[in-house]
């Protein structure tokens, strides 16, 4: 077979050994296809590291090779190159020496980039070579200015971020003048900003006695991150109220609030707030709501083939119902929204009602369920079985009322989908039953269940494998034939890209769906024992089962095992 015309570049990149030489040509096409540059075509489709390719273009072209990620911030020039410019070209403007401006590359046969800065800035520019993957990030940083660069913020950056609460009327600015409490608004900020950064979930302001202190929570576990004197406490609980347009006056009830926060011209988080009156002043309470989050696709869930297969089928379904269940902070909104993501498609009306809502999705009809306006979770159902609706989400069942429209709605051609807090797929049917709703309704109207927790993620750049005893293993519930074919069990090590050697989180999922021998034992009112065991029979793992296969993986510890399920 005749070898290929390739260009130089790629021809050095294939007697690098990096691509084969068929390979190196397709991608060399397809990447002119679809206009982007070779090398940033090779990264994105990971078809070689990008470091190495950094390295080739640098010995082949004669340009210096630079680390862009140890780039000191403040020598780099502002405001001299357009930012049309840098998009256009994929340029990152470094260092400015006289007359000479040096720009961080990735292609280095975009002369063209070179020769139209040179043009715009009246200087002469000199190529640096970096990694692609790296110069794309440094970019979008640059670009994002002061506040969009998190990591660096200064305490003036601090005081004039754009904070608005998010209300029923309007989203109203509700910054107000506080310029005597201008360390409070710039150490709250900081901590909004310090929690977003350090991807935490939630923050917890709490007053003490004879202390105060702030804690995140990082990848579901809590850690604190500053100590406040005392005092401040009254005033930090009073910056957030007024941060979410709470009622100032009042201390001793509950409220609840949004913030919406701009660190970006393109970038806005949302945070749900929520205080508490407790002995020694409010506690406080903020959720980082991640839109994207629901936008990631059923793969980055952590469901197993299998499991996915089940819920996909539920999914395409016409009607039923699909309970997902699990304690607070596991995971369920997001389930369910990536659910709601696959079905959002023109020819389907999709209903939502939340307390509060925490995503938002284009194209899904969302309502706050407001208790105090006389809204609550059965009123807002008997309006949506009115408007016509394909699918229904409703955000928790809380009592029969709810679950009795819930799942006649179920039974008369709807797809219904809502959380329970239980704890595994079997309890949430005999909960439904406690609730007073007929076994025969259960029986007929439940689909599917997902019983998820959210167990840490091992780093995979540090984990490293462990020697477990052959009794340990057995007694964690590996099977002697699982343990004679050969278990490997990493554990966490720690390096400086992760938290206590893990990073990120990963679910993991009893998915439960209701067959006719399941339909028997719930019309007898079996118990959740009864149901256990025949779902077990019928080959559905457990939450443990499916955690265990998790640690078999390598995606997370025996540890992390132990701390979502117990046997």
């Amino acid at each position: 077979m005749d070898t290929p015309a390739l260009s130089g570049l790629a021809r050095r990149i294939v007697q690098e050994e990096l691509l084969d030489a068929q390979t190196a040509s397709k991608a060399s096409q397809q990447a002119t296809q679809d206009r982007i540059p070779f090398i940033t075509y090779l990264v994105q489709k990971k078809l070689a590291s990008s470091d190495k390719l950094a390295m080739v273009c640098a010995e082949e072209f004669g340009y210096p090779y630079f680390d862009i990620s140890a780039i000191d911030k403040d020598l780099q020039p502002k405001e001299l190159v357009s930012e049309k410019l840098i998009r256009q070209h994929n340029v990152l403007p470094l260092f400015k020496r006289g007359s000479r401006l040096y720009l961080a590359i990735s292609d280095p046969t975009n002369q063209q980039a070179l020769t139209d800065i040179q043009f715009n800035t009246g200087l002469t520019t000199d190529a640096v070579i970096v990694e692609d993957d790296k110069l794309h990030a440094a970019i979008e940083k640059y670009l994002d200015g002061p506040t969009g660069g998190l990591s660096d913020m200064a305490d003036s950056d601090l005081d004039d971020l754009d904070i608005q609460a998010v209300t029923e009327d309007d989203n109203k600015d509700a910054g107000g003048d506080d310029s005597d409490d201008a360390p409070i608004v710039r150490f709250v900020n900081k901590m909004l900003l310090d929690a977003v950064k350090m991807g935490s979930s939630d923050l917890h302001f709490e007053p003490y006695e004879k202390t105060y202190r702030v804690r995140f929570r990082t990848d579901g576990i809590l850690h604190e991150v500053a100590k406040p004197p005392q005092q401040l406490g009254v005033r930090l609980a009073a910056r957030l109220k007024v941060m979410s347009s709470m009622d100032m006056a009042e201390r001793r009830k509950p409220q609840d609030g949004r913030i919406k926060m701009k660190i970006s011209k393109s970038k806005a988080i949302d945070f749900r707030v929520n205080t508490l009156p407790t002995l020694w002043g409010e506690k406080v309470v903020l959720r980082i709501l991640d839109s994207e989050s629901a936008k990631m696709g059923i793969d980055a869930l952590g469901y197993e083939d299998d499991q996915k297969k089940m819920f996909l089928a539920a999914l395409e379904r016409p009607q039923g119902m699909i309970l997902v269940t699990g304690p607070t902070g596991s995971g369920k909104t997001v389930s369910l929204y990536t659910g709601l993501n696959i079905l959002n498609t023109v020819e389907r009306n999709i209903s939502t009602a939340e307390d509060p809502v925490e995503i938002n999705l284009e194209g899904i009809n969302q309502v706050n369920v407001n208790p105090k306006q006389g809204m609550d979770f059965a009123k807002a159902l008997r309006a949506f079985l009115r408007q016509d609706p394909d699918i229904i989400m409703v955000g928790e069942i809380r009592d029969l009322e709810t679950a009795e429209i819930s799942i006649k709605a179920a039974q008369t051609g709807h797809m219904v989908m809502s959380t329970l807090h239980t704890n595994s797929a079997a309890e949430t049917l005999t909960r439904l039953r406690n609730m007073g709703v007929p076994s025969f309704n259960i029986a007929t109207s439940v689909n599917l269940i997902i019983a998820q927790r959210l167990a840490r993620r091992l780093c995979k750049t540090c984990k490293a494998p462990l020697e477990v005893p052959r009794d340990t293993l057995l007694e964690e519930g590996f099977t002697p034939e699982k343990i004679d074919a050969g278990v490997t069990i990493f554990g966490p090590v720690g390096c400086e890209n992760c938290k206590d050697g893990y990073k990120g989180r990963v679910g993991i999922y009893e998915v439960v769906k209701i067959t006719p021998a399941m339909q028997r034992i719930i019309m007898e009112d079996g118990n959740s024992i009864q149901i256990s065991d025949v779902a077990q029979s019928e080959g559905f793992r457990s939450l443990r089962q499916s955690a265990l296969m998790k640690a078999e993986q390598g995606v997370t510890s025996l540890a992390e095992v132990n701390r979502v399920t117990k046997d």
